[in-house]
């Protein structure tokens, strides 16, 4: 089969954390002797920003680590429909330009055969809910919501045909323990300061505690203003700026903590929703302590797989716990690995992925889906 992504970028992960899964659900597909073509536009303000910051060279390494990652680059005159023509399945994310988005959804309804998904990785569906609602999606036969409260505002809202639950995951290829690697550091947060939709909360959860346990800390990521980087600096925290998401598991390896510090919208409008670095780190075996979420879909197992802080307070104390007790440290990592492992890799969401495409009607699926769910 063969499968086209529309996406904001494939080749950057510059403040997109969606390239972090399709790259893994791309991969498998291949792994899988499926074709798997991602489209995203020249003007990506991901890519943009990369260049930018990077300069070429990083969008090189993309292509040589990923060498079986087909991406190509379209502009205002890109023959969309033909393109649409030779797939089996079209997934549309929902970065896609409006216009776009309507415009693949009348190749559909014309009648052309292939299955057709819109991807909603984001909390615009709260945030920005005119930006959601004003695009146009009945035509689309089915929508992928990245957590089930997603999923219900969606049926809510009456947008979209279908709505199925499709969780971001680990891509276990990329994301896996490294225990050769010595541990040079305490404490490792990678993430982007971003809108100010944590700013409070990293300042609870990640700055005091380190400042408090005077940890050797290392933050990673883009969008740091600069009384974010005076923070940092007077807590003694190294800010080493952008990072590679595929060298984020030699990051995770060389410290023996990580934090989960969820932005305001998830927690308060769509609980039950983690970051894809939840997955990625615990699959990389570190353990991790979160703030405060609600996992309402019981992806994980709370106080097993990580631990919880209610406030910066319990934050300090449970990094002082880990930082000093081998025993809960180890617990931690098995018990996340275990989980991941079990439940949330790209396979796992390949899997999920054909069954919904059975749903949907997709010719040539059943024979793609593992023996018992082919057999139901």
């Amino acid at each position: 089969m063969k499968f086209l992504f529309y996406t904001h970028s494939l080749v950057s992960d510059w403040n997109h954390g969606n390239a972090h899964f399709l790259r893994g659900i791309m991969r498998e597909l291949t792994r899988r002797h499926h074709e798997a073509l991602a489209l995203e536009p020249e003007e990506s303000w991901s890519r943009s920003n990369l260049l930018s910051d990077q300069g070429p060279r990083a969008v090189e390494k993309f292509h040589d680590l990923f060498p079986q990652l087909r991406s190509q680059i379209y502009g205002p005159h890109f023959d969309h429909e033909a393109a649409i023509a030779e797939a089996d399945v079209v997934v549309v994310h929902e970065w896609t330009e409006p216009a776009l988005v309507e415009r693949i959804g009348r190749a559909r309804r014309s009648g052309a055969d292939f299955t057709l998904l819109f991807h909603d990785t984001h909390h615009r569906a709260v945030s920005a809910k005119g930006d959601i609602a004003g695009l146009t999606l009945e035509d689309y036969d089915g929508v992928l919501a990245f957590g089930e409260t997603l999923r219900q505002r969606y049926l809510q809202a009456g947008w979209g045909r279908s709505v199925f639950t499709w969780h971001e995951a680990a891509d276990d290829a990329l994301f896996y323990p490294r225990p050769e690697i010595e541990k040079t550091g305490d404490l490792i947060w990678i993430g982007n300061w971003g809108d100010d939709e944590r700013s409070t909360e990293l300042m609870e959860f990640l700055v005091r505690p380190a400042r408090e346990l005077r940890l050797k800390t290392t933050v990673r990521g883009v969008r740091y203003p600069q009384q974010a980087l005076d923070a940092l600096e007077d807590a003694d925290i190294v800010y080493g700026g952008w990072i590679a998401n595929a060298e984020a598991p030699l990051a995770f390896a060389g410290h023996k903590a990580t934090v989960h510090i969820p932005r305001r919208p998830y927690v308060e409008n769509l609980p039950g929703i983690p970051t894809i670095r939840v997955f990625e780190a615990l699959a990389c075996g570190i353990p991790l302590i979160s703030a405060p979420w609600h996992d309402a879909e019981a992806l994980f197992r709370p106080g097993k797989d990580y631990l919880v802080a209610e406030n910066g307070r319990e934050m300090t104390r449970l990094l002082r716990e880990v930082m000093t007790d081998d025993a809960l440290a180890a617990a931690l990592i098995t018990s996340g690995l275990e989980t991941i492992r079990a439940r949330h890799t790209c396979r796992h969401r390949v899997d999920e992925l054909f069954s919904i495409l059975e749903q949907c009607g997709t010719a040539g699926v059943v024979g793609q889906l593992p023996a018992k769910e082919a057999a139901e």
